[in-house]
């Protein structure tokens, strides 16, 4: 690390000995100086003058990718503020009336631990929402992006 006018500033080398062991089949030297690809060349792929910038670019601003996100925010939004809003309310709930939430409910459970544990059934039930909604509404879409993306980059110089 340097120091910069009292600032650590991180710098990385590139050109230690282990940059230069490549993965099997990826920039492999085929005897003529040339890299092999082990990839057939893709029919509608970018030529040399598109960066992957520039399809990451072109993706994101697709319609594809825009309702990816919509379905994402959608869901996310709606959920946040709910949960949001039950804790808060059993937080307030908790320093505002300490008798309700002293009431027994049964036995030596009162109301204040049947909502504690209400949050925490809360958290499970959410996590198990978003994922569901994840699998059947956003997961085919974007792997489908993902794909298209990894078609359009290979075979471009990064």
């Amino acid at each position: 690390m340097e120091k910069e006018a009292g600032r650590e500033a991180v710098t990385t080398r590139l050109d230690g000995s282990w940059y230069d062991a490549l993965s099997p089949g990826w920039g492999e030297q085929n005897g003529t100086g040339t890299a092999v690809s082990d990839a057939p060349p893709v029919p509608g792929a970018p030529q040399s003058g598109h960066s992957a910038a520039d399809i990451y670019r072109e993706v994101q601003q697709s319609e594809a990718f825009r309702e990816v996100r919509r379905r994402y925010r959608r869901f996310v939004a709606p959920a946040t503020c709910a949960f949001l809003v039950w804790y808060l309310a059993y937080v307030v709930t908790a320093i505002g009336a300490p008798g309700l939430m002293a009431r027994p409910v049964a036995g030596a459970v009162n109301v204040a631990m049947a909502a504690g544990l209400g949050q925490f059934l809360t958290t499970f039930l959410l996590t198990w929402a978003y994922a569901r909604h994840a699998r059947l509404r956003r997961d085919r879409p974007a792997l489908e992006l993902r794909w298209e993306t990894q078609e359009l980059t290979r075979g471009i110089d990064r």
